[in-house]
C-alpha cells in the first residue's frame, strides 16, 4: 500500500518515541491502529454494499429484458436472473406460510 521502507519506519518510529514519550508511545499506537481497522471495515462496507446494489441494478435489468421478450426464449443470463428473483420471492413467502401453517 505504502512504499515505506525498514529505515523509514525507525526514523518514524524514534520521532514518535521522542514527541510522545514512553509512557503515551504505546497508547497511541492502540488508538492509531483502531482508528485504521475502523477505516478498513467502513470502505469493505462501503464496497459490499455497491456491490450489492450493482446486483440488484443488475437483477432489475434483466427482469426489465425479460418481461419485453414475455419471460420466452431468454439468455441464459437472463433466465439465471429470473430463477434467482424466483427463488428469493419464495424464500420471502416461506416464513408466512409457515406460520399459517401453524395456525399463527
Amino acid at each position: 500500500m505504502f512504499d515505506i521502507g525498514f529505515l523509514e519506519l525507525v526514523v518514524v518510529a524514534v520521532i514518535a518515541l521522542l514527541v510522545l514519550g514512553p509512557e503515551r508511545l504505546p497508547g497511541a499506537i492502540r488508538s492509531t491502529s483502531r482508528t485504521i481497522r475502523n477505516i478498513k471495515n467502513m470502505a469493505t462496507g462501503f464496497r459490499n454494499e455497491i456491490e450489492h446494489q450493482l446486483h440488484i441494478q443488475e437483477l432489475h435489468d434483466n427482469l426489465k429484458k425479460a418481461e419485453e421478450q414475455n419471460f420466452k426464449n431468454l439468455s441464459p443470463e437472463i433466465q439465471a436472473s429470473v430463477d434467482e428473483l424466483k427463488e428469493a420471492a419464495a424464500s420471502v413467502n416461506q416464513p408466512y406460510n409457515k406460520k399459517d401453517d401453524q395456525g399463527t
